[in-house]
């Protein structure tokens, strides 16, 4: 049981994240900005991150690598997110999230070449399924709106690698510091992000701060901050190659969910990702 609790935690992040997808959009529509919800998700994650120091006795790693490398963990997250918010307002959809939904191929590059990780043949099988269903699960319809110039094209690829890196970075700090500390710097970056966020958001624009606004994003934000914990956890004892195109996966659940609870009906290119996501993630768990 020990040597399989990685995928326990990348279960539960995945399961977590399936869920958070499902649900996200809903304060957005009620008239809560997406930028807000970063606020939100924020502020949420500090709650995980004291359960996290309890754990191991409130004793918090303070060392300058500490501090960097958790902190570098945090804000490639963190930022990749708020860059993608000015992503989606120049760049047409379709095309971004094919794009940064391929990071899991850096993560395995840097983690193959650097850590000198391996797996097995049915491994890598099961990783090269994940990575085709990365990007027929994030397939968008084409809406063909006009796009402003190149810049978004330039900062979808900056997601792509600071999420990419992201991950690899994780893993190097997990053989270096605690889990627990990698957490509570990521909470801290994520906070001290907060004001460029506010900054980011139209106000001209009537926000809805009642239940169905931050109350009900902070109620879905906390899905995605138990699975970035168990994220950590998860790279800390399960190798970044396996691990990360597992969690990837996520949107799988989203899109049960969505089925079940709104009826929507994915197109068929999704439905192929899906049975690729499902291949995937049987042969990586074995």
């Amino acid at each position: 049981m020990k040597s399989r609790i990685w995928l326990v935690y990348a279960l539960v992040t995945t399961l977590s994240w399936g869920v958070w997808g499902a649900f996200i959009e809903i304060p957005e529509k009620n008239g809560f900005p997406a930028t807000l919800g970063y606020t939100v998700w924020a502020l949420t994650m500090i709650p995980c991150a004291l359960v996290a120091l309890s754990i191991v006795g409130w004793r918090l790693e303070r060392d300058r690598r500490s501090i960097l490398l958790g902190s570098a963990v945090g804000l490639l997250g963190a930022g990749g997110q708020l860059v993608l918010f000015e992503t989606l307002r120049l760049g047409p959809a379709y095309i971004v999230f094919p794009i940064i939904s391929l990071y899991p191929v850096l993560t395995i590059i840097l983690s193959v070449s650097i850590l000198k990780e391996r797996a097995s043949r049915k491994a890598w099988f099961g990783i090269a399924c994940a990575l085709a269903a990365m990007v027929l699960l994030s397939y968008q319809p084409p809406n063909y709106s006009a796009t402003r110039g190149y810049l978004w094209l330039l900062l979808a690829i900056l997601v792509f690698i600071a999420w990419g890196v992201q991950a690899w970075v994780m893993k190097y700090s997990n053989e270096r510091m605690r889990a627990e500390s990698i957490f509570f710097y990521m909470m801290a970056t994520g906070l001290a992000l907060i004001p460029l966020a506010v900054l980011m958001t139209d106000f001209s624009r009537s926000v809805n701060w009642g239940l169905k606004g931050p109350w009900l994003a902070g109620l879905i934000q906390v899905l995605n901050s138990i699975g970035a914990l168990t994220l950590v956890y998860a790279v800390r004892y399960g190798k970044a190659i396996i691990v990360v195109p597992m969690t990837a996966l996520a949107p799988v659940l989203t899109i049960i969910i969505s089925l079940t609870i709104w009826g929507v009906i994915p197109h068929p290119v999704i439905v192929s990702g899906m049975v690729f996501a499902s291949i995937a993630i049987l042969l990586m768990a074995e």
